[in-house]
């Protein structure tokens, strides 16, 4: 390498000497010598045939050059030009000097400035302005090469990865093919799998063709359009002097404004663009290259773990195919949650499972809201036939993968293998707990989905939001909660006109992402009748949550209050004669609690008789002094 360096520099040297003896021969009035048809440094010879510099555009480059590198080249210049004070070149002294000269040059669509190789520092005329070269041309011709700094803020460099799985092979083919072919548009859209999965792809691709990827995020691109094209311009300099690809990502949950500055930026660069999205952006100028990456199959994201797990991939039996039934990784993330493995050999299941989880929640966290599964089985009061249908949803999500895959369910056909369930029954029955105790069983994030920030009232865009709720959930397989889904699932209606025709498209639509959810999506509702009986048949689930009975009620105050709460003559027989669903009561035994507590007492009748009677004074039924007076 150094000797390739040393060659070069050699091989400089004598192009700017020959640029001298030019200036010395204008100073002396003789003809300068006419340029040769090659250049003979390597690095000057590239920046020659990339940019397109005719042979005068060379050597005004090199002259700009020469003023930066040998101190006697200012001289030189000044004796040329016939001024002592001239310490920089000119574009005047250079139409004077140098062979070949052509004003077209320094016109502003030239290379030399289109590309911003040499400046103008300011001057009265054009032709009287000093030159000044770029630095990191300048650094580039004499064989060094680094990012230019005015770049470095805004992307990154991507390593390429040392494999990719079969799976994703033919999308870097397609990458690699898009950056060889001169013709091609080069640029890239890159749609589908996660970000990590299309940086990979996209960094292997780009490898293949001998190209090196940086990144930068969409949101990093200007929005005011002059700054866009300058950053486009700066950009191309860069993608030819270092040989690279720019991969614009355009996060999952993007604004449309965000969007529409990767497209922009996009079309305003000429050279090196791979834009990568959930879908792809919508190109005006230029026609882009689709290509979908898929996510590794199952069998691919086994062996990712087996090579990021080493020998402790042995000792994970089972476990290793329950991580790659619920988690669809790709290999990085894969890479992140066994790097993070610091515990004994007996807990490295469990480890992974919360890494696993950790990685799948920063999607969702900005669509929903998660929910601390606190509750468990013991802390629900359902009839026994409730609880056995809970029971096989639980049999349901951890047998999919054998089901599905390994008994072939999943080739007969791709509809109905989502697991759909739908909860109904009047408010504060359970329906939420039963949820918790499901994610809590079966050791998943469990998110609500807030049905106000999904439907809209803009054609097309509720669609938009339950495709990210669904796309950012499907790495993580999370349970999915729409509570009171009666409102955005309620009957088809017949089409009276275009607002019923779009609210039945938003209906279906949710059908299908629901069949092919590779999770738990539960929907609850407080009237079952609400739901259209097509919607119904695509359920696995229905659980109908009662109005507890005296029986059921009873149960409920046995259990509402913690172990560690001190409570003294409580009867939760008489007080089942409250007729209260289970949320209302655990609203009551909360604010005994706090009555209680106040007092420095155990919590008491008494206290929960007062209790009682604020909640029912808050649903517009009070509770009279003759109904609690046997309790105190």
């Amino acid at each position: 390498m150094t000797d390739l360096l040393e060659e070069n520099q050699r091989a400089l040297a004598g192009e700017l000497e020959r640029v001298a003896s030019n200036l010395a021969a204008h100073a002396e009035g003789r003809e300068p010598a006419a340029a040769p048809a090659r250049a003979s440094s390597p690095a000057l010879e590239r920046v020659v045939d990339a940019f397109g510099l005719s042979p005068f555009e060379r050597d005004v480059l090199l002259l700009c050059a020469g003023v930066e590198l040998e101190a006697q080249f200012a001289g030189v210049c000044a004796c040329a030009g016939g001024d002592e004070r001239l310490r920089r070149p000119t574009f005047g002294l250079a139409l004077a000097a140098l062979p070949g000269a052509h004003w077209s040059a320094l016109a502003p669509a030239s290379p030399l400035r289109r590309w911003h190789l040499v400046e103008l520092d300011g001057g009265e005329t054009i032709a009287t302005s000093p030159l000044r070269i770029a630095e990191r041309v300048l650094h580039h011709l004499t064989g060094l090469d680094y990012l230019d700094q005015r770049l470095a803020g805004l992307i990154e460099p991507v390593a390429a990865p040392a494999s990719v799985a079969t799976s994703q092979e033919r999308a870097c083919a397609r990458v690699a093919a898009a950056f060889r072919d001169p013709v091609s548009a080069r640029v890239v859209l890159l749609c589908g799998a996660e970000p990590d999965t299309r940086r990979a792809v996209a960094a292997a691709g780009l490898a293949s063709a001998g190209l090196r990827l940086h990144a930068i995020p969409a949101d990093e691109v200007p929005a005011q359009a002059a700054e866009r094209e300058s950053l486009a311009r700066l950009w191309e300099r860069e993608a030819i002097l270092g040989r690279s690809g720019l991969l614009i990502e355009v996060d999952d949950g993007a604004e449309p404004d965000i969007h529409g500055r990767a497209a922009a930026f996009a079309d305003a660069a000429a050279l090196g663009i791979v834009v990568g999205g959930r879908e792809p952006v919508r190109l005006r100028r230029r026609l882009g290259v689709r290509v979908d990456v898929a996510r590794p199959s199952a069998g691919e994201q086994r062996r990712l773990w087996e090579e990021a797990l080493g020998e402790s991939a042995a000792s994970l039996n089972g476990s290793l195919d329950a991580l790659v039934s619920q988690f669809d990784l790709g290999a990085d993330a894969i890479a992140a949650a066994a790097a993070q493995l610091e515990f004994e050999p007996r807990e490295v299941a469990s480890e992974l499972w919360e890494a696993c989880r950790a990685y799948a929640r920063p999607r969702l966290d900005d669509l929903a809201q998660r929910i601390e599964a606190q509750a468990d089985w013991n802390d629900l009061v359902v009839p026994p036939a409730q609880r056995e249908i809970l029971a096989q949803i639980v049999v349901h999500v951890r047998g999919r993968a054998r089901v599905h895959e390994a008994w072939g369910f999943a080739r007969k056909s791709a509809r109905g293998l989502g697991i759909g369930v739908l909860f109904e029954g009047p408010s504060g029955t359970g329906k939420t707990m039963a949820a918790e105790v499901l994610a809590g069983d079966l050791e998943l994030d469990l998110y609500r989905i807030d049905l106000s920030q999904v439907v809209s009232k803009y054609i097309g865009e509720t669609e938009k939001n339950l495709k990210r709720v669904f796309d950012a959930a499907e790495t993580g397989g999370a349970i999915l909660l729409f509570d009171e889904a009666d409102a955005l699932f309620g009957k088809r209606s017949e089409v009276r006109d275009s607002h019923d025709r779009y609210a039945n498209i938003e209906v279906s639509y949710l059908l299908q992402r629901m069949e092919a959810y590779r999770g738990l999506a539960i929907l609850t509702t407080n009237a079952k009748d609400a739901i259209d009986q097509a919607f119904m048949r695509r359920l696995r689930f229905v659980v109908r949550f009662p109005f507890p009975d005296a029986a059921g009620r009873a149960e409920i105050w046995r259990r509402v209050f913690p172990a560690e709460t001190p409570t003294a003559g409580l009867d939760p027989d008489v007080l089942s004669g409250l007729n209260m669903a289970g949320g209302n009561i655990r609203n009551i035994a909360l604010a005994a609690a706090f009555l209680a507590a106040e007092a420095g007492e155990s919590v008491r009748m008494s206290h929960v008789a007062e209790a009682a009677q604020r909640e029912f004074l808050k649903l517009g039924r009070p509770l009279t002094d003759t109904e609690v007076r046997a309790w105190t």
